[in-house]
């Protein structure tokens, strides 16, 4: 197929945004999103769980393969990537554990170690994990491939944390935020390394953004709000809309091409 035979001296423009307040806002909401979506279309709409996930997984191969075509980052196609891959990785851990009846134990594990898989291949290939140079098709392959996993990975370890360890909605979002703030604290304040700062804090958004959807949107009587999946899933997506139209009109989080 042609977006992998690209020649390595055509060089891309670097095909993912910078790292900016905006998107880490973005991320988490589009985390919220990926857990409050698979649950609306799988209950409200009767979907399913088996017919969610093919129409998802079919939704998220046409605008990959979109992004993968893209000479550049274009924040619309990005972030609606981003979404529906976040929904994807909500289902696939979903099927594992309901569908085929595997332990959140096992799946937070089984995600974790396929995360490292991608990140060791990635660095044997590229001898890079930084995200400020996604351009070319390998690199992006890589990086949407280690996206996937962490959010497969966040879905289990949030479920497992907020249900089976009975810890609950809320306080399980308290419990990331103050991982994600302690990452943070450790780069800036004591020069922790960018790249492996950044993917430690991508990783626990996902849980973050999973027990803060959990929270706003299941009943009361399950140790949230009580908004519902719908009610949810609009009020964020309407923000990201908002944040995406902003930045492809300011071009703010367009990233400086590296070498």
């Amino acid at each position: 197929m042609k977006i992998f035979a690209r020649d390595d001296a055509m060089q891309m423009l670097n095909k993912v945004p910078e790292v900016t307040v905006y998107f880490w806002i973005i991320k988490i909401m589009a985390t919220t999103v990926g857990e409050t979506g698979a649950d609306f279309l799988n209950f409200g709409l009767n979907f399913g769980l088996t017919r969610t996930s093919l129409v998802m997984a079919s939704l998220l191969s046409v605008f990959l393969f979109m992004q993968l075509r893209a000479r550049k980052y274009v924040p619309w196609l990005y972030w609606v990537s981003v979404v529906l891959i976040s929904i994807v990785g909500t289902l696939i851990t979903d099927n594992l554990v309901d569908n085929f009846g595997v332990a959140l134990e096992t799946t937070t594990a089984l995600f974790g170690l396929a995360l490292l898989a991608t990140f060791a291949l990635w660095y044997a290939s590229e001898k890079t994990l930084s995200i400020r140079s996604i351009f070319t098709a390998k690199r992006e392959l890589f990086y949407w491939a280690a996206i996937l996993f962490t959010f497969a990975l966040g879905t289990a370890a949030g479920d497992l944390v907020a249900e089976s360890m009975k810890l609950g909605y809320a306080y399980s979002a308290l419990m990331f935020f103050a991982m994600i703030t302690a990452v943070t604290v450790a780069h800036y304040g004591f020069k922790v390394n960018a790249v492996l700062a950044f993917w430690i804090a991508y990783i626990l958004t996902r849980p973050l953004g999973a027990s803060c959807g959990d929270w706003l949107s299941q009943p009361t009587a399950d140790g949230g709000l009580g908004l519902g999946t719908v009610a949810t899933s609009l009020v964020f997506l309407a923000t990201i809309l908002a944040l995406v139209i902003f930045l492809s009109i300011t071009r703010r989080d367009v990233t400086p091409t590296t070498a």
